[in-house]
C-alpha cells in the first residue's frame, strides 16, 4: 500500500450516535499505544518476577501443590545461584522455548507453498467458483480456513473479498468487511492445522509443566474444536452479514471517483489454466501422502507407531508439525512444477529462506519470551499462584461455565491491548493453566479457551497493525471512512462470533465432546 494511502492518525470529532463508542476506542488506542513494544514489556515483566521471586522468598511464601502433595516454595532468582543461572541458561532459554522449533519448521513447508503461488490461487479459485447465494458463507469460510498463510491473507484475501462482492453486484464495503473479520476474528479456527496450533501448543505445554511436567499438549489437540468451530463461525458471519451488516453496508455510498478504481481486476480472480492444473496436481500429491500418513499411522506393526503400539503416542502425532511442513513442502512444489512458477529445484530453498525472513520480527520477540517464561518457572510463582487461585475459586463454588466465561472475558479485553496472541498467551498461559488444572480443567480446554477470547476482538482493536491496514482499503472505496467507520461495521460480527463460538464450546463441554484426539 503507498503512502498516500495510508491512514491519517488524526481524531476526528465522534458523529452523532456512535459518541460514547468511538470515545472508548480512542481511550483504548491511547492505552494501548503508552505500553511499550512487546520486546521490551517481556524483559519490563521478566525484571518484576526477578524482583517477586525475592520479596516473596524473604517472607517465605509456599503452597501444596495437591496433585503430588509437594511443598512448592517461591525461590529467590537474585541470589548469587539465580544470577549465574540467568547468565548461563540465556541462550539454552531462547532455543528450547517450545514454540521456536515448531514454528520454523511449519514455516518451511508453508513458504513453499505460498511462494509457488499455491496459495494465493487456492484461495481465488473457491472463492471465484461460487454464486452469489453462496458468497458470502464460502468467503468467509475461506477467510477463517486461510489462517494457514497467516499474515499473507490480510493481503491476498481482503482485497479479493471487495472485489468479488463488487462482481455480484453488492457493496465492496461489506465482502471487505466479511473477508477481514473471517481472517481476523476467526484467526484460531481452521479447516488444517496451522503454524498457530504449533505456536499455542508449545506455550500451554510449558505452563502445564509448572504443575506436571508429563504432560503433552500436541498441535491437533484441539483440532477437532477448532474444525467444527471454522464452519460455525463461517455461518455466524453469514448471519449477521446477511440480516445486519448488509442493510448498513449497501447505505455506505461509495465515492463515485473510486468506483472505477477497483484494486485490481475481477478476472484477476479467476484461475488461468496452467494454475487449474497446478492445484489438481498438488491436490492428488495431498492425496497420495494423506493415504501414506494414514497407513503409517494405523497400520499394526508400523515403524512409525510407539513402541507399545500405541497410536496417540506415535511421533506422527506428537510431532505433526514436520508432517504439515513436509506435505505443504511437497504440494508447493508440484504445483510450481505444474504451473511454471517453481521449476528448479534451487527455488525451494530460496523460498524457505524468504518465508523464514517474515517470521524475523516473532524471532526477536521469542528471545525475550523465552527468557521471562524461564524466569518465571525457575521463581515457582506460577504453581503457588495457581495453588492459591484454585482454592480461591474453588472456594466460591461457582459453576464450571461462570469460570470459563470469565477466562474469555479476560482474554478478550486483553487482547484490545496486546495483539499478539502468542505474547498474550505466553503471559496467561503460565497462570491460567496450572490454576485450572488444579480445578480439572485440562490444559487442552483451557487452550480452547483462550482461542474464543483472544480471536473475535481482533477486528475492535485499534492498535492492531492490521486494523490500520484494513482501514486503508476501506479509504479506496470511502475516502472519509475513519475508526468509527470501521468499528460499526465490524463490531457486530465481532459480539456475534464472541458469544455464538462460545456457547458452542459450552455445549461441547456438556456433551463431553472430545477436543481432539488426545481425549479419545
Amino acid at each position: 500500500m503507498s503512502s498516500s494511502s495510508q491512514p491519517t492518525t488524526a481524531r476526528k470529532k465522534p458523529k452523532s450516535g456512535e459518541g460514547p463508542l468511538l470515545r472508548a476506542l480512542n481511550w483504548i488506542e491511547w492505552v494501548g499505544n503508552k505500553l511499550p513494544d512487546p520486546f521490551w514489556l517481556f524483559f519490563i515483566l521478566a525484571g518484576i518476577v526477578l524482583l517477586l521471586s525475592w520479596i516473596l522468598s524473604a517472607v517465605g511464601l509456599s503452597a501444596v501443590n495437591p496433585a503430588t502433595e509437594e511443598t512448592i516454595q517461591v525461590t529467590n532468582l537474585l541470589a548469587p545461584e539465580g544470577l549465574r543461572q540467568i547468565v548461563s541458561d540465556a541462550v539454552t532459554n531462547f532455543v528450547e522455548f517450545p514454540p521456536l522449533g515448531l514454528v520454523v519448521v511449519i514455516l518451511l513447508g508453508v513458504a513453499v507453498a505460498e511462494e509457488s503461488g499455491m496459495l494465493s490461487a487456492a484461495l481465488r479459485g473457491s472463492v471465484s467458483r461460487v454464486g452469489p447465494k453462496w458468497l458470502t458463507f464460502v468467503l468467509a469460510l475461506t477467510g477463517i480456513a486461510g489462517s494457514i498463510a497467516a499474515d499473507a491473507m490480510y493481503v491476498v484475501l481482503i482485497p479479493l473479498g471487495a472485489l468479488a462482492f463488487k462482481a455480484a453486484g453488492r457493496s465492496p464495503v461489506v465482502g471487505l468487511i466479511v473477508a477481514f473479520c473471517a481472517v481476523a476474528a476467526g484467526f484460531n479456527a481452521s479447516l488444517l492445522p496451522t503454524a498457530s496450533d504449533a505456536l499455542l501448543a508449545g506455550i500451554t505445554t510449558a505452563a502445564a509443566g509448572l504443575i506436571d511436567d508429563s504432560v503433552l499438549v500436541t498441535p491437533i489437540s484441539n483440532y477437532f474444536f477448532t474444525f467444527v468451530s471454522s464452519l460455525v463461525l463461517a455461518a455466524i458471519i453469514t448471519v449477521v452479514t446477511e440480516t445486519v451488516l448488509a442493510k448498513r453496508g449497501e447505505a455506505i455510498e461509495e465515492d463515485t471517483d473510486t468506483k472505477e478504481q477497483n484494486m485490481g481486476s475481477f478476472e484477476d480472480m479467476f484461475l488461468t489454466p496452467r494454475e487449474k492444473r497446478g492445484l489438481r496436481n498438488s491436490g492428488i500429491a495431498f492425496a497420495v501422502m494423506l493415504a501414506m500418513y494414514l497407513a503409517l499411522l494405523l497400520t499394526p506393526g508400523s515403524p512409525l507407531r510407539a513402541e507399545d503400539g500405541s497410536i496417540l503416542m506415535s511421533p506422527l502425532l506428537l510431532n505433526v508439525g514436520i508432517v504439515i511442513a513436509l506435505m505443504f513442502a511437497v504440494m508447493g512444489w508440484v504445483y510450481g512444477r505444474a504451473a511454471g512458477t517453481m521449476t528448479r529445484a534451487r527455488q525451494i530453498p530460496e523460498a524457505m529462506a524468504k518465508g523464514l525472513s517474515s517470521v524475523a520480527p516473532v524471532l526477536v520477540l521469542f528471545f525475550a519470551a523465552a527468557q521471562f517464561t524461564a524466569y518465571f518457572q525457575w521463581s515457582g510463582i506460577g504453581p503457588v499462584l495457581a495453588v492459591y487461585g484454585a482454592d480461591f475459586i474453588g472456594g466460591l463454588g461457582l459453576h464450571p461455565i461462570i469460570t470459563f466465561t470469565g477466562v474469555v472475558a479476560i482474554v478478550a479485553v486483553m487482547n484490545l491491548l496486546i495483539t499478539s496472541g502468542s505474547a498474550q498467551w505466553t503471559l496467561l498461559a503460565p497462570v491460567m493453566v496450572p490454576m485450572l488444572m488444579l480445578l480439572n480443567v485440562s490444559p487442552e480446554m483451557t487452550q480452547a479457551l483462550f482461542r474464543i477470547g483472544d480471536s473475535p476482538t481482533n477486528v475492535i482493536s485499534p492498535v492492531s497493525p492490521y486494523f490500520a491496514l484494513v482501514l486503508g482499503y476501506l479509504r479506496r472505496y470511502q475516502k472519509d471512512a475513519g475508526v468509527g467507520t470501521l468499528i460499526s461495521l465490524v463490531l457486530p460480527i465481532s459480539l456475534a462470533m464472541l458469544v455464538g463460538w462460545f456457547a458452542l464450546f459450552v455445549v461441547w463441554y456438556v456433551l463431553g465432546i472430545p477436543l481432539g484426539p488426545q481425549d479419545l
